[in-house]
């Protein structure tokens, strides 16, 4: 290949010196000069034929630039990712423990430490409950913010993320390209419910990508000089990436790092990025709140973080999430819908211009990354997504060169033939879930709910016939179309009509109706869940069934017992209420039943029967006044 030498550099303004005859006739996959930029979207890729702009989907002749792209993909970004960010609860577990912690850096002002209620959460670096608290700060809201505040910094870091795809393509290749690369990465599933959870990844993975796109520049360069505002970017993208979630982000990189050295025999490249700059500012970014959390902890942060919470993945699966190697392969199909049919179109393509710069670098991104997550014994579907830009470029490419359009062999046929499956059969997978999930929970289909996603599985199918017509870009709206009406139908409306699994907002409803008081006090026994105590309050006490009837019995400070008895409520779980009614009677008490809530809990799958406790008023002033034992109970 002629072009390895003549990669874009738009962001530099620079480009190899080579400039021959030879390299404007041939630009290999995803690449072209600066000099080229203009007419970059008449190549093909490949062969270096010119290709007639008529014979491209009209969408890409529209939007294929470098102003409207960005704005078409923002635009798409927000549609998909909005839809439930105000009506979704807050999803159990990690969602909650996450905001929680925000909210009691927000009650108590210490932002330093990290605690859920009073217990410490030494996990995960500070970086996102400093995002959590400055969302809630900026839009004028204190610790009571509603769980979207503390969404919102993923949203923004999802929407970055799709930004920051096709600055990254752009580094190889034209705004084409970059700008299907950047459809695929809005349209994939986990990327959306990523954008919708008050945690770490999207920003995690918002850091990986500014890291990339800054670190392939610097790779592409053409001498050894430094260039000090891309290393700028790489290190403060490390910095940020480390302070929301420790390792990962260095581990990601660190690993395109040694590949690419190894790829090209040679490690002189990277000193463009200003080595001992970088690890002097990364240093100056991370380690004044990790000095601050050692010295408030007394080093326990680091034996939590990394001694339990990290080698503790590595080694065993936590939490039930252990599976064999293999499993992230095997999700990819699910959560990097509607891209996986796409990819195996493109697969060929990809092999037969795997010495191009940029299948070279993607390669080094992906591969070694994806083994350790694969080795690695607790697995999740979202620890690969910060690997997708690395699948999704080179897909792009091969789609703008012609991959899936000339399946003429039986091989190439049947793989057309599973790639259709693969883009339909997700969607239709879907839109019986939204029929019979609920029926299976009980609750009533959302109407709109099932009307929009079967409109989604209708694009689908759609979508899976023009790969059938070997014309794969234009089955790219359609499958994008297809996501972006999954994400209205299911988070907008399919979601939030699932009743029986919001447990913990019906709960806090019931408590709030029960009670007299603005704020009553509240113990629960056997539902332990995050969502519960961010909804309710910090105080919300986790207890047994004989502390919780203790708890129902006790005055409060200040003595004024009836106070207690009308602010004070227990919410037991149907296993433990026989042991509490039995330690309420041995204290005197006869506990009124206000109301259940019924459910099913979403991690673990058990069925719940929450009954809600609280006590009879006395007849008057005088809490003695009427032996509560002798208060008749409600039914």
């Amino acid at each position: 290949m002629t072009g390895a030498d003549t990669p874009a550099d738009l962001d530099a303004g620079a480009s190899r010196s080579s400039d021959s005859a030879a390299e404007t006739q041939k630009v290999p996959m995803g690449h072209s000069s600066a000099e080229q930029a203009a007419n970059a979207d008449a190549k093909n890729g490949f062969s270096g034929s010119s290709e007639s702009t008529t014979l491209k989907p009209w969408w890409m002749r529209l939007f294929a630039h470098d102003f409207s792209a960005p704005l078409l993909l923002l635009l798409l970004s927000l549609l998909i990712f909005a839809p439930g960010q105000w009506t979704v609860p807050p999803l159990d577990r990690d969602e909650p423990r996450f905001s929680q912690a925000s909210k009691q850096m927000l009650e108590s002002g210490d932002y330093i430490d990290i605690r859920f209620q009073d217990q410490a959460r030494h996990k995960k670096p500070v970086g996102i409950y400093w995002a959590q608290v400055a969302a809630a700060k900026l839009t004028g809201h204190d610790a009571t913010a509603p769980i979207w505040v503390y969404r919102l910094p993923s949203l923004i870091a999802a929407l970055l993320v799709v930004q920051l795809t096709y600055w990254f393509a752009r580094a190889f290749a034209s705004p084409s390209v970059a700008l299907v690369a950047g459809l695929f990465v809005a349209a994939a599933i986990i990327v959306g419910v990523e954008a919708r959870l008050a945690k770490t990844d999207a920003a995690l993975f918002a850091a990986i990508v500014l890291a990339q796109g800054a670190l392939a520049r610097l790779w592409l360069k053409p001498d050894n000089r430094s260039y000090f505002g891309l290393a700028f970017l790489f290190w403060t993208a490390l910095g940020l990436g480390v302070l929301v979630k420790g390792p990962v982000a260095p581990m990601v990189v660190g690993l395109t790092v040694l590949a690419l050295m190894l790829l090209d025999r040679k490690a002189a490249w990277f000193k463009r990025a200003m080595p001992l700059f970088g690890v002097l500012w990364l240093a100056v970014i991370v380690l004044p709140w990790f000095i601050a959390i050692t010295v408030a902890t007394d080093g326990s942060f680091f034996q939590e973080a990394i001694g339990k919470d990290l080698l503790g993945k590595v080694g065993q699966g936590q939490e039930g999430h252990g599976a064999p190697p293999l499993t992230h392969l095997a999700v990819m199909f699910a959560v990097f819908w509607p891209l996986p049919a796409f990819a195996l179109l493109s697969a060929g393509t990809i092999w037969r211009e795997k010495s191009s710069p940029l299948v070279r670098y993607c390669v080094a991104w992906f591969i070694p990354s994806w083994v350790v997550f694969e080795l690695v014994a607790t697995k999740l579907p979202h620890y690969t997504m910060p690997l997708l830009p690395a699948l999704v470029v080179p897909v792009a490419a091969a789609l703008i060169d012609g991959a899936g359009s000339r399946a003429g062999s039986l091989a190439g046929r049947g793989l057309k033939w599973v790639a259709m499956m693969l883009l339909a059969l997700p969607a239709l997978a879907l839109l019986g879930a939204s029929l019979g999930g609920p029926a299976y929970l009980g609750d009533w289909p959302s109407p709109p709910g099932v009307v929009i996603i079967g409109l989604a599985a209708v694009l689908a199918v759609m979508a899976a016939r023009k790969l059938r017509l070997d014309t794969p870009l234009a089955a790219i709206p359609a499958a994008v179309g297809s996501s972006l009406l999954v994400a209205i139908g299911f988070w907008g409306f399919v979601g939030p009509a699932l009743q029986t699994i919001w447990v913990s907002p019906r709960l806090v409803t019931a408590i709030s109706e029960a009670s007299s008081c603005a704020s009553p006090q509240v113990a629960s026994s056997g539902f332990n869940e995050p969502s519960f105590i961010f909804l309710q309050g910090t105080d919300t006490q986790l207890i047994g069934p004989k502390e919780n009837a203790d708890f129902l019995a006790a005055t409060r400070p200040d003595g004024e017992a009836g106070t207690a008895r009308a602010c004070r409520l227990s919410a037991v779980e149907s296993q433990f209420e026989e042991r509490f009614l039995q330690e309420a009677g041995k204290n005197g008490l006869v506990p009124v039943l206000l109301d259940r809530v019924q459910g099913l809990n979403i991690n673990g799958g058990d069925r719940l029967d929450i009954g809600l406790y609280g006590l009879p008023e006395p007849v008057s002033g005088d809490p003695e006044a009427l032996p509560v034992e002798d208060t008749p109970t409600m039914n």
